[in-house]
């Protein structure tokens, strides 16, 4: 209805949806017409699909890989999309190129990151076992697969249209790409493994290679699909392409680092020039005919990984580029999968090569791994690994659907295939391959049963420099001599940032790290001059361990392993401030505590260092006597700190306290027994050392073992307990109150707020043997050490 009133129109147009029972319905529709509403719908499906199949899947071993692609097949036409209604509405053709493109560019700046996180040198000087192993993978997979289709193809006498894409399929076997190793090698926690190191490198060498065979690929491809008959102009492109980005794009990026670094921070238009420049070299790229990712990938590589630039990229792109760029790409490529398309003829066929290529690939990874002496089950491992598939693999098939290479059929049999292979890979590897396994040994590595000849061998983990001192400290007093020798075995734990690759370097006596920080040459400095000070009776050797804190426990345990480390130490995760009160919680360095306590083939100790709280006098100079004491309850875990504490003893300038809590009414007990006996061998042992004195304290219950802790707040410099005690009635009613369970009752206790004192506290745990505690009869062995003549004890009851 239109009406004219002088010279305005006024038109009334009748709403029918408002008309009907459900008004709702109309508006949600109304509102889908709009691009950036269909958009955000999109992605809270695909977001919504993924993350519960990832929490589906996850405890059958999937990897998010396969979590992700299988929730797009859900929401495509093979599931959902079946319903026409459902696929008009949420996925609809003029919504589909706005979601491919956010993919896109997505899938663009997570390929940059991972660029950023991989070191370039690596990739151009893998060591000779990554050589071999790369150059195997890469020349078999690429040549075996391709006469394979080509004998396959004349073999057969009936065509198929499958068999014109059978070699693009061959050759995508190839492509192995280290990013989606970096990404599988995470999930399973093996990153920092010797198997993960291995191929993570040889993927990388194995990209050099592939991204060559890539370009040329694709130029093929690129001129095929607008009919040019000059690929050569394509790659002369792409190679000038790759030679502005090193030798342009990187100078100016290093220039602006400069000057930025002299300034001592990142300017946020320092990095949001980065971002336009991977834009621009994706724009390079495709115009030049290549894929949009091959700019973004070398300028990532060619960007310093790592603190200060590195670090501060992935800082802030990482997590919106896995969590929503990454999965929405895996997503699209589920979305345009149809099962249903495929025929049974072109399926074996594609099953054929693809088994065929694997088969392959575990052949060229035994041949090298032979030659080096590599485990079979190893090697096995390492070629599952390398026939894991992902993103890499999806966007040549994506690029090859778009140029008509291969078609639906085609490119669904082929997303399907990088699903199954990794499907099958991932569980397998977790099946196979468990690091923590090797690190079990039958040997005793423990304190209280090392030869009194026998050098003590000490693993110190070190975070940062406020634990140094109380660390010396501690090595000071475990007793240098001629015939005990000390080793110390320095780790400096530094948090992978803005890198993908783990790092464990060994620091020479007079060298230090090549990107040197004044926080490792302090900490190396510190203990060269504990070195010196024990001239020819204590040696140090310095590593670094550069690796997540997730990852980080695998390489405590590696070097404790290779090194026949008697005890480690690791620092507590809570750090005191000035004041008293708990001024720092590392949840991250806690959980790695956990994970050595579960899995180190030595002893262990968890340093609670409160050196801050107090004016620390270095025991290199001091004069004056450290008291330390040792409270025995009884247990394998108590044996192994009165070891400590008992060598400790030797020292001119220690006075040591054995505090053995006795529980009231328990005298004929067997293990009181057992705990008798091992105190007298430490009594006949120290005959005559007047820094050795046991004090024997009674006990009736938990209560009354709290109150006598607490009575010591600042009578020792040192406090020495076990972590662990066997089912006792003295600590009946404490475990409720514990916050810390890595540290056990006791050290709970010591660690607490609530005992207000600045003692160093150290909580130990002996060896497990083989997943298990060495009990009671590793406990009464008689391997104590041989020390002079006369020890005196005090009873006391509470």
């Amino acid at each position: 209805m239109s009406m004219n009133s002088e010279n305005q129109t006024y038109v009334c147009e009748t709403v029918q949806g408002l008309r009907g029972d459900d008004p709702w319905q109309y508006l949600f529709q109304f509102s889908l017409k709009s691009p950036s509403s269909l958009l955000l719908l999109q992605l809270c499906a695909i977001s919504l699909v993924s993350q519960l199949m990832e929490s589906l899947l996850k405890p059958l071993g999937q990897s998010t890989v396969v979590s992700h692609i299988f929730g797009g097949i859900i929401l495509g036409p093979s599931f959902l999309g079946q319903k026409d209604e459902i696929a008009r509405t949420l996925f609809p053709e003029r919504g589909n190129i706005i979601l491919e493109t956010f993919g896109s560019f997505g899938l663009m700046f997570f390929l940059f990151v991972m660029g950023v996180k991989i070191d370039a040198t690596v990739m151009l000087r893998p060591g000779r076992q990554a050589l071999a192993v790369g150059l195997f993978v890469f020349f078999f997979t690429l040549t075996l697969p391709l006469i394979f289709v080509f004998i396959l193809k004349h073999a057969l006498a009936a065509h198929h249209h499958v068999y014109d894409s059978l070699y693009f399929l061959a050759l995508s076997q190839t492509l192995i790409g280290s990013p989606v190793i970096a990404c599988l090698l995470t999930e399973l926690k093996i990153l920092n493994t010797d198997i993960g190191r291995l191929a993570l490198s040889a993927s990388m060498f194995c990209d050099v290679l592939g991204m060559l065979t890539t370009v040329t690929t694709l130029s093929y491809t690129e001129n095929k699909k607008a009919n040019r008959q000059a690929p050569i102009y394509t790659l002369i492109s792409s190679c000038a392409l790759i030679a502005a980005i090193i030798y342009v794009f990187k100078p100016i990026i290093l220039w602006m680092l400069k000057r930025f670094q002299e300034r001592k921070l990142i300017n946020e238009i320092f990095i949001i020039w980065i971002f336009l420049l991977v834009l621009f070299s994706g724009f390079l790229s495709e115009i030049i005919g290549q894929h949009y990712f091959l700019g973004p990938l070398v300028l990532g590589l060619i960007v310093p990984d790592g603190p200060p630039l590195g670090a501060t990229i992935v800082s802030k792109v990482e997590t919106l580029a896995s969590r929503l760029f990454y999965p929405t790409f895996l997503a699209v490529s589920g979305l345009q999968t149809n099962i249903f398309i495929i025929k049974i003829q072109g399926s074996w066929l594609v099953g054929i090569v693809l088994l065929f290529s694997c088969t392959v690939k575990f052949g060229a990874v035994l041949l090298p791994a032979r030659y080096f002496n590599l485990l079979r089950g190893d090697a096995l491992v390492l070629g599952l690994i390398l026939n894991a598939r992902g993103f890499m693999q999806l966007i040549l098939f994506n690029f090859w659907k778009h140029s008509q290479v291969i078609s639906d059929e085609e490119f669904a049999l082929s997303v399907i295939s990088v699903v199954v292979i990794t499907a099958i890979v991932t569980p397998l590897i977790k099946l196979l391959y468990d690091p923590s396994k090797r690190y079990f040994s039958s040997s005793r590595c423990t304190i209280q049963h090392l030869k009194a000849e026998a050098e003590l061998r000490v693993l110190v983990c070190i975070h940062h420099q406020d634990n140094i001192p109380t660390i010396i400290n501690l090595l000071e007093v475990s007793y240098a001599s001629r015939d005990s020798p000390v080793v110390a075995i320095a780790l400096i734990l530094v948090e992978l940032i803005g890198r993908c690759n783990p790092v464990l370097i060994a620091h020479q006596p007079d060298c230090t790290l090549e990107r040197s920080s004044s926080k490792a040459t302090h900490i190396i400095n510190a203990l060269r001059q504990y070195e010196d000070h024990n001239a020819g009776y204590a040696t140090v050797d310095a590593f670094t361990a550069i690796s997540p804190y997730e990852l980080m426990h695998d390489d405590v345990c590696r070097l404790a392993f290779d090194k026949r480390a008697t005890i480690a130490i690791l620092p507590f995760h809570k750090q005191w401030a000035i004041d008293g009160s708990i001024g720092k919680v590392n949840r991250a360095i806690r959980n790695m505590n956990i994970q050595i306590l579960e899995m180190a083939p030595c002893s262990i100790g968890i340093l609670v260092d409160r050196g801050v709280l107090t004016k620390q006098v270095s025991v290199l100079t001091a004069r004056t006597p450290y008291h330390i004491a040792v409270l025995f309850i009884g247990g394998p875990d108590d044996a192994e700190s009165l070891a400590l504490g008992a060598r400790m003893a030797k020292h001119h300038i220690v006075d040591l306290t054995v505090i053995w809590f006795l529980l009231f009414g328990a005298e004929n007990s067997k293990n009181r027994k057992h705990d008798t006996e091992l105190i007298h061998e430490y009594k006949q042992a120290n005959l005559g050392n007047e820094h050795f004195v046991v004090v024997e304290e009674m006990v009736r219950d938990g209560s009354g073992l709290a109150a006598s802790i607490r009575g010591m707040e600042d009578c020792f410099d040192l406090i020495i307990t076990g972590r662990r005690h066997e089912e006792n009635p003295i600590l009946e009613g404490l475990h409720q109150w514990s916050e810390c369970p890595e540290l056990g009752v006791v050290g709970d206790i010591l660690a607490s707020p609530d005992f207000g004192s600045s003692s160093t506290v150290l909580v130990v745990q002996q060896q497990r043997l083989r997943g298990r505690f060495s009990g009671r009869k590793m406990m009464n062995s008689g391997l104590v050490h041989d020390a002079p003549p006369g020890a005196w004890s005090i009873m006391m009851e509470r």
